[in-house]
């Protein structure tokens, strides 16, 4: 099956070939070239990777050739530009060639409801009463036979596990709330849902910071 990608690949060389600072970043920050970099040319592209040629400060006319691969890889030829101005934002900031664009609003995704489920599970498992508690009731049934059978060491486990993934997560929030500039509030609800929710929260995070980063490149073209 041909590579939709190295197809165009022709005529993505000759539209880069118009940001060489964009290709210089490329080469300094995904290449992890730490050379004074003077110039960088495309002369392939694939959904695999691209490969660059640059010059440094001290290999006068000599070219350096290097291979950068996508991850994960390109889909199809559509994913070429959001992927690239995705590169170029990453590698700027990185170097800090730009500021990482501010986080104005808080979204819940729906991609929570299965966090919560699977939360709400444990809770019920790990404190449904047993049938001589006054507090018991039919509907506790399930949680109290599952309990039952499991390893002692299981729940515990499993609740020291939780803690300390979400914990993780919610500090890793927390370094994005202070690099993009969150309102305290702002902050504090991306944080705390971080940790009560998980890996939902930081993705719908990342892919709404990602859609800022393209718009503010786009506006500036």
């Amino acid at each position: 099956m041909s590579d939709p990608v190295a197809a165009k690949s022709g005529f993505l060389c000759m539209y880069m070939s118009n940001h060489p600072d964009t290709l210089v970043s490329y080469v300094r920050h995904f290449g992890k070239v730490n050379d004074n970099v003077i110039s960088a040319e495309m002369t392939a592209i694939d959904t695999k990777g691209m490969s660059l040629a640059y010059k440094t400060k001290g290999s006068g006319s000599n070219k350096i050739d290097i291979r950068i691969l996508f991850e994960p890889p390109l889909l199809g030829y559509e994913e070429v530009k959001p992927r690239l101005l995705g590169m170029k934002v990453d590698a700027e900031e990185a170097m800090g060639m730009t500021r990482a664009p501010k986080v104005t609003t808080f979204e819940l995704p729906g991609q929570v409801l299965l966090t919560a489920a699977m939360v709400g599970f444990l809770v019920y498992t790990t404190f449904t009463p047993s049938p001589d508690s006054p507090n018991y009731s039919p509907i506790f049934a399930p949680g109290y036979s599952l309990r039952s059978v499991l390893p002692s060491w299981v729940l515990p486990s499993s609740w020291a596990f939780m803690v300390a993934v979400h914990l993780l997560e919610a500090l890793y929030t927390l370094s994005l709330a202070r690099k993009h500039d969150m309102d305290f509030s702002i902050g504090v609800l991306h944080v705390v849902t971080t940790f009560v929710f998980g890996f939902p929260i930081i993705t719908n995070l990342r892919k709404r910071i990602q859609a800022a980063r393209i718009d503010s490149i786009m506006k500036g073209q």
